[in-house]
């Protein structure tokens, strides 16, 4: 057991894959029953692991009845008749939930990784004023069902916003409301077709390729350079729909210059079954310059589904997000898949229909990205006077709330992250990200997910990042 190593890149967090190794040699025998184990401190040592990993597979293995601790001696291996080894259900390593999904219980000093916006920006006193006389003035007509692609008022908002915001110019039925971004992926399968393999960016968001492939679809994955997604990859792939995210890549932080995005438009032109899917998760986000228009706004026919929600702009747990259809397909949405309820209750519908079409979400949207601005710029000061400013390189900071920090030195991602852990900083390494065999040029880069962390915490965060970095 003790010449085993990890490699960092199993399904699920890292302590999992030491609870795998850990109960394989139990199983074989290479475990014996009451032998000890090592202590946390020394297997983290041998392994050259946290000692927190190391608690929390010892943990999982005691909670399973693989383990059996004493009090003062440590942690021995229990007796038990294990099944074949050919019945074990162990995960497959090349689909693991990256370092970006936080485990319950866990508590960071600053957590780098999730991206989630912090309370305080919520527009607490503004929608509560709403809602409180929406249910005073519209009383039992809230109760009512909704159209099943959500209510007009609400897709009429969108599709003003959709045009001053955004450049597209769509009508009000072509929008269809549901409960986020994972739901409505879940319909354009069904629209288009479990027959048709998805291009998807790599790096890209782990959680996109999770949801399709739950939906039936195969998935490949095609490289990401700084101008987004290779069209050369794209053109070698099986692919009859690419999933981008042109105005804000995740996790590279590039922007699709206009070249690239009619290179793509000429690929989905060539057939009439191909798509794209325009995930423009964070758009409303960038500190220089006006916001680059959507693609959509240049499909002139009728081959970009665009997807939207309001996670960053207002808060996840609204579970508000829409998608703007080209005609053709809004036609064959209507015919096949309008027996659908809208998944969004209609309270929140309205609510936020008034909150757009008042001006208070622009407003809101506005304050959201100078505050953002101010916490990005202050981040970046903290990193460049450390010590670990020269031997390191900021990247991608200009849209979006989050930039890349690469860093130069001899370190792996892994240990980077390791030892960023250990100082109380959780971090998401690019190379986290990647799914292919692809991701050239993206070591030891992560990406810095600042939109919900305390700026009273900067400084702090940052020497302690820097000291756990300093002898590397």
């Amino acid at each position: 057991m003790w010449m085993h190593e990890l490699t960092g890149r199993g399904k699920g967090p890292l302590y999992m894959e030491l609870y795998w190794m850990l109960r394989r040699d139990m199983e074989c025998g290479d475990i014996r029953p009451g032998e000890r184990l090592p202590s946390k401190r020394e297997l983290s040592a041998r392994l050259g692991i946290s000692v927190t990993t190391v608690e929390a597979a010892y943990g999982q293995l005691l909670a399973e009845g693989y383990l059996t601790a004493r009090p003062g001696s440590g942690h021995y291996a229990a007796k038990v008749e294990y099944p074949a080894p050919a019945a074990q259900a162990e995960p497959e390593l090349h689909e693991r939930t990256p370092a970006g999904e936080q485990r319950p219980g866990e508590s960071w000093l600053m957590d780098l990784a999730s991206g989630t916006p912090r309370a305080e920006l919520f527009p607490f006193p503004v929608l509560s004023r709403i809602l409180r006389r929406m249910l005073s003035e519209r009383g039992e007509r809230l109760l009512q069902a909704t159209d099943h692609s959500g209510a007009m008022e609400l897709r009429q908002a969108i599709a003003h916003s959709l045009e001053e915001m955004r450049g597209i110019k769509v009508s009000p039925r072509q929008i269809v409301v549901g409960a986020g971004a994972e739901y409505l992926y879940g319909l354009i399968v069904q629209l288009l077709g479990r027959d048709k393999i998805y291009a998807l960016e790599d790096p890209g968001y782990y959680k996109t390729a999770l949801i399709y492939r739950k939906n039936g679809v195969a998935c490949e994955y095609v490289e990401v350079d700084e101008k987004g997604m290779s069209v050369t990859g794209l053109r070698q792939s099986r692919a009859r729909v690419a999933h981008v995210s042109p105005s804000h890549q995740f996790p590279g932080g590039g922007t699709m210059p206009f070249p690239r995005r009619t290179e793509l438009l000429a690929w989905a032109m060539e057939r009439p079954d191909r798509y794209l899917i325009e995930d423009d998760y964070d758009s409303e986000f960038r500190f220089s310059g006006r916001p680059v228009p959507a693609l959509q706004s240049i499909d002139a026919e009728g081959r970009v589904i665009y997807v939207n929600t309001f996670s960053k702009t207002v808060a996840p747990a609204l579970r508000i997000g829409y998608m703007a259809l080209p005609q053709a397909l809004l036609e064959r949405f209507e015919r096949e898949l309008g027996f659908y309820a809208c998944t969004v209750p209609a309270t929140e519908q309205y609510m936020l229909s008034e909150f757009i079409q008042s001006g208070q979400f622009q407003r809101h949207v506005n304050r959201v990205r100078t505050y953002c601005r101010g916490v990005r710029d202050e981040l970046v000061k903290a990193i460049e006077k450390s010590q670990m400013g020269p031997s390191c390189e900021i990247l991608a900071k200009e849209a979006g709330l989050h930039f890349l920090l690469r860093f130069h030195t001899n370190l792996s991602d892994y240990e980077i992250r390791e030892r960023a852990a250990e100082a109380g900083i959780r971090l998401l390494m690019v190379s986290d990200c990647r799914r292919g065999a692809n991701g050239k040029g993206w070591d030891r880069t992560a990406v810095m997910s600042y939109a919900g962390i305390d700026p009273a915490q900067i400084s702090e965060a940052v020497e302690r990042l820097a000291a756990s970095l300093h002898d590397g």
